[in-house]
């Protein structure tokens, strides 16, 4: 076992590695253990900068300690800050260390990562399992809490747009949660989204569908998270917070993917819906239209396309 499988800990690594390494790598060592929660929002030519070597010093800096390359050591100096410091905590360092435009290119750059690590670790089974759960649903109740109701109301908007019998849960008070899922039951399915802070009555929620013999997917950060206590189908993406904001890029992203792989499977359905609506809205004399384009023509144009080809593909 090799000094990175032993240490857990980055900053232990470094104390480790310190003898061995050269001059320049023994400087940023230094600066890291002592300045450790700034580094894990720099760059590799800002690190460099900050500790006067040359920014390739600097990017070669994790490959001594055994690391791939720096997007991983600056991974892990994320996850010490993770259980370290609290989010206010967070925001304190971003305020006194960071400039406008550090803060800009390192939060986007980390959101960037996440949907990168999200995408290495994607479980294909389980994905297609969800849309195929999805699809086959009577009913679709999707539950998602604090920082994850806006990406239930988003999931539910579009979803609408395949499905009947579509509903949002309103997670504001427990009783009207399980008065909302009353007639949930076989044949049904419920998604729970979920992450750190990880959220009681969204699992609460999962626990009922699940009791009631309903089909149960999450929606979580990792193998680990309590969400999947309940759930017979589970779908991960990477959530960190930079700050006190929770970073829900990779489960939009998630989402996203999930949306057009269930439309793309129901083009069909889609475009009759997409038609309808353009029908409505073509025949009906509201004069406070607050849209400048309705329906984009090429979205129905595109789904048509799809469905051709895969009339074309079924003849052969």
């Amino acid at each position: 076992m090799n000094d990175l499988e032993q240490h857990t800990d980055v900053l232990s690594l470094i104390r480790v590695r310190m003898s061995g390494l050269s001059k320049g790598h023994k400087r940023i060592a230094e600066y890291i253990l002592a300045n450790y929660e700034k580094c894990a929002f720099l760059t590799a030519a800002k690190l460099g900068e900050v500790v006067g070597v040359s920014e390739s010093t600097a990017v070669r800096f994790p490959a001594a300690l055994g690391f791939s390359g720096y997007p991983e050591f600056q991974k892990a100096l994320e996850d010490i800050l993770q259980e370290k410091i609290h989010s206010f905590d967070r925001i304190d360092v971003l305020n006194s260390h960071m400039t406008t435009n550090m803060v800009v290119n390192n939060v986007m750059s980390m959101d960037a990562r996440k949907i990168e690590h999200t995408l290495k670790s994607f479980d294909t089974t389980s994905f297609d399992m969800a849309v195929e759960d999805i699809m086959a649903a009577e009913s679709v109740y999707i539950i998602g809490a604090r920082s994850c109701e806006p990406l239930a109301e988003f999931f539910g908007y579009y979803l609408r747009m395949v499905k009947k019998n579509v509903q949002v849960v309103k997670t504001g008070n427990t009783n009207e949660l399980f008065e909302q899922m009353m007639y949930i039951g076989e044949g049904d399915v419920a998604i729970g989204i979920s992450f750190p802070r990880y959220s009681m009555r969204t699992l609460k929620a999962m626990e009922f569908a699940n009791n009631r013999q309903a089909r149960v997917i999450s929606i979580t950060d990792s193998v680990h998270s309590p969400m999947n206590m309940y759930s017979s189908c589970n779908l991960f993406a990477r959530s960190d917070m930079a700050s006190i904001v929770d970073s829900l890029v990779a489960p939009m992203s998630l989402i996203n993917a999930l949306i057009v792989s269930i439309c793309l499977k129901n083009s069909e359905q889609v475009v009759e819906n997409i038609e309808k609506i353009n029908a409505f809205v073509d025949n009906f004399e509201y004069s406070g239209n607050d849209e400048i384009n309705m329906l984009d023509e090429n979205v129905v144009n595109e789904l048509k396309k799809c469905m051709d080809n895969a009339a074309i593909d079924e003849e052969k």
